[in-house]
């Protein structure tokens, strides 16, 4: 039977490489300096922000560019101060605020800081607190809360105007305000508002009270119109308040001729007759309970 001979496969020939794909000196090196070339392009970009950014803070500045630019814009736009209205003020010198405001008729109305006005105002004795508003084309508003003074503080000779929370309002025309009551002595701002409120309380001795002395920075001493004064105890004036102006009203204790009233002791009451009201060989003080 004759042989069957099967043709041997042609081995595959090995395919050109595609020349054209191979990327070139050229594109390898645009490839390299790509790399380096993006971040000195940010940076160069960041610098670049930063400059401007500075240029146009400097240029801000009263005589830069933008300062003239804006000033012009403004006065193009009928933008000036052409008005100024204070509302709250009763005691603030006008002369004080004016010059804290820092603005005058005719000023461009953008050319200063509204929180720095604010800020100076602020800082006047009168003033607890302030807002200024722009009202455009050509209004300032400022909105003043002033201090109210609550009593006439003496100390050293001198005479001034504090607050419920002790802060000095004024050290001048103190004297318009004399109805005010009377605090005297160091740390008496402090302590006054307790002492004055429990006073209001009982209007029977708020009238006959002259003055109230701060004592040691502890306790109070009242001056009375009839010359007596009245030693309270440390930490508990209202309650001894409240005793003197039942024993007002029960015995008249207060329209008697008395130089002291001494109220500091827990259980019992202390008094000591003015010297023309002792008898010759009389002992200077009296007692009784409370």
């Amino acid at each position: 039977m004759p042989r069957v001979t099967r043709p041997r496969p042609t081995p595959a020939l090995p395919q050109p490489r595609d020349v054209s794909r191979r990327p070139s000196g050229l594109k390898l090196l645009l490839r390299r300096q790509r790399r380096y070339l993006r971040p000195a392009i940010w940076g160069m970009g960041g610098f670049a922000l930063v400059m401007c950014a500075l240029l146009l803070v400097h240029s801000a500045q009263p005589g830069g560019t933008v300062a003239r630019l804006r000033d012009g814009m403004a006065s193009a736009a009928n933008m000036r101060v052409q008005k100024i209205v204070i509302e709250g003020r009763s005691n603030t010198p006008e002369v004080l605020l004016n010059a804290a405001l820092g603005v005058h008729l005719g000023d461009s109305m953008l050319g200063f800081s509204i929180n720095g006005a604010r800020e100076r105002i602020e800082t006047l004795s009168w003033v607890e607190s302030a807002a200024v508003e722009r009202r455009l084309p050509g209004t300032l508003v400022v909105n003043l809360v002033e201090r109210r003074p609550f009593a006439i503080w003496q100390n050293q000779g001198k005479f001034v105007l504090i607050d419920r929370d002790g802060q000095v309002v004024a050290n001048e025309d103190v004297a318009a305000f004399g109805e005010l009551p009377l605090v005297v002595g160091a740390g008496a701002p402090q302590a006054a508002t307790t002492l004055l409120e429990a006073l209001a309380a009982q209007p029977a001795l708020k009238s006959r009270v002259v003055a109230a002395v701060r004592v040691g920075e502890r306790r109070w001493n009242l001056r009375m119109k009839n010359g007596t004064d009245v030693l309270l105890p440390e930490g508990a004036a209202p309650q001894a308040l409240a005793k003197l102006a039942e024993l007002q009203s029960s015995e008249s204790l207060l329209d008697r001729p008395l130089a002291v009233v001494d109220m500091r002791l827990p259980d019992r009451l202390v008094v000591r007759p003015q010297p023309s009201a002792s008898a010759p060989n009389q002992g200077p003080a009296t007692g009784k309970k409370a």
